[in-house]
Order: structure tokens, then sequence, then C-alpha cells
């Protein structure tokens, strides 16, 4: 979208946001907003796709500093700015009910588009920006893919790469892929947000993954080896040590977020898999082997540190 367009377009009414709003706020309610409007969401509703793409437009607006301030400074010019243009009704100082500090409306108005002021010649100008919304899969999150995206209606689609290790939520800029320029300046660039589906199993910690996985009390107790899913691989066999708490993390070096620049790891938390039926026998068998431990209360240093004993 042309910021001279931005005069007629309030984007702060469009996410629903004060004019103040904090950069977390803005991107806490885009999240909301996508989510809510996005076209897998809304099978066959062109509605809610309309709605989405102009929650995009104004997301991709206002999370940028620069395209902020540009946005709050043309809005601030007023409504009756666009009228002005061919009636000779703006001229320097407070006239028309802006100041601009001195400057003429002019110079104020050619220095925030780039042109030479009004008749005056206006040099190559850059082509607008395209923004669209991807959801990829978790796996596709975490090891990158390629996607094909139709750009342009008619056009051919384009191959864009996606780098592993991409976030929910995360922009992605691919310089050149946006709308020519109109006069022979350089193209705009393709905007993406990424939004990342959640896994069954897997979670993300920075360029770790994270999984859950549960043990018996047996195993805890006496120690084992366990095999452990990995994310699009083969599982693998860790050692579970005698005697491990609930809770204990587990490593595997590699089996993470790996890019050019970093490698995580997976890392297995244990759970204590505690039974809910068990058989008399078995009953009997665990009191017996209760009476057969050291006389300790697990939870004394717990009281201790509480001021309780």
């Amino acid at each position: 979208m042309a910021s001279q367009d931005w005069f007629d377009r309030d984007f702060y009414k469009v996410l629903g946001v004060s004019k103040d709003v904090s950069e977390a706020e803005l991107k806490k309610t885009y999240r909301k907003l996508s989510r809510q409007f996005h076209p897998d969401t809304n099978p066959g509703d062109s509605k809610a796709e309309a709605r989405f793409k102009e929650i995009s437009e104004a997301y991709s607006v206002l999370s940028d500093k620069t395209q902020r301030a540009e946005y709050d400074q043309i809005r601030a010019m007023g409504p009756g700015a666009r009228t002005g243009f061919g009636g000779g009704g703006f001229s320097g100082g407070s006239q028309g009910g802006a100041n601009f500090g001195g400057a003429g409306f002019e110079d104020v108005f050619a220095n925030l588009f780039g042109g030479g002021g009004f008749g005056g010649p206006r040099g190559p100008q850059r082509g607008q920006d395209l923004t669209t919304t991807q959801t990829l899969d978790f796996i596709d999150g975490v090891k990158g893919t390629t996607l094909k995206l139709s750009l342009k209606t008619g056009a051919e689609p384009t191959t864009i790469k996606i780098p592993a290790g991409v976030s929910d939520g995360q922009k992605i800029k691919i310089a050149g892929k946006g709308n020519p320029s109109p006069n022979g300046g350089p193209a705009g660039d393709l905007i993406i947000t990424v939004t990342v589906k959640p896994h069954p199993v897997f979670t993300r910690d920075g360029n770790n993954i994270r999984v859950t996985v549960p043990i018996t009390y047996a195993e805890a107790v006496l120690g084992a080896t366990i095999q452990v899913p990995t994310l699009g691989g083969d599982p693998v066999k860790l050692k579970v040590s005698a005697g491990t708490p609930n809770g204990r993390v587990l490593r595997v070096k590699g089996r993470g977020v790996v890019t050019a620049k970093a490698e995580g790891d997976l890392l297995a938390t244990v759970e204590i898999a505690v039974p809910s039926h068990i058989s008399e026998k078995a009953k009997k068998a665990l009191e017996e082997f209760e009476g057969l431990l050291p006389d300790e209360n697990p939870r004394a240093e717990l009281l201790i540190k509480a001021g309780l004993l």
C-alpha cells in the first residue's frame, strides 16, 4: 500500500487498539485477530478473507517502527490535508491548521513521499511491498521448507525458501519480490508473516526442542534404557540412571533446531507414570517395599526451609 493512501486508512481502528499501543500488545492483538479471520479457519468466507487482508496490512505498517512513525506523521496532518493539494490552500508556517515548524507544506510532503514538491520532478519510486501470511507445520518451521506462492493474478507461482528455525509470528522479508516500481525504481519486498502449527508431542524452546517422556516407577528406581522419539527421525535410546527423580532432563545433542549459525538439542523430561489401578498383590508388595526403605521424611528439608521445623 502506497503511503499516500494512509490518509484514508485508520490502521489503529482496524486492529482495535489505541495509538499508544505497545509493540507487545500490538503483536498479541494481531495474533488473536489473524487466527480468528485466517482463511484456513474460515474456508470459503470472502468477508473473513478480506478482513484478514485488512488486518495483515495494518499490522505490516504498525509493527515496523519506521513505517509507523511515517504513518503517524501523515495522519497528524488531518483529514483536510488531501483536499488542499490543488486549491492553493497550503503555505508555509501554521496556515491550514498544521504547523511544521516553519517548513512549507510542500517541503514536508516531499520529504515524506520522496518527491520534489508540487509540480517539481520526482525521482524513481520504490514499488509497494506485498504482504502475506503462511501457515507451516511444526516440522517445517524447525527444519525449513519451500513454498510456491502466486503473488500476482495470472502470474507463475514463485518458489520461496523458508529457512530452518522460523518461529511462530516471525516475519520474513524477500527483497525485490513485491510490486514493481511505477517509474523505474526498485521493486518492493515480499513480507511473509509465518504462523507455525503446534505439535502434539514436541515444543520449541529457542533452538532446543522439548518432549516429555513417561517412565515407570521401577525404571526410575532401578534404572533403564528407554526409547525417545525425535522430530522427523528415528527414535533414540537414552539411559535412565538408577534413582532418577521426576522431572530430570535428558539431553540428545544436535537433535533440535539446526541452522547455519546454531545447533539446538532435544531435551527429554522424564515423568514418572503412576498407575491408577493396581492389584492387591502388587499393593501388598509395594507396602512391603515401603517398609524396607530408610525411615526418612522426604519433605523434611522442604518444611525446614519453610520455617515449620
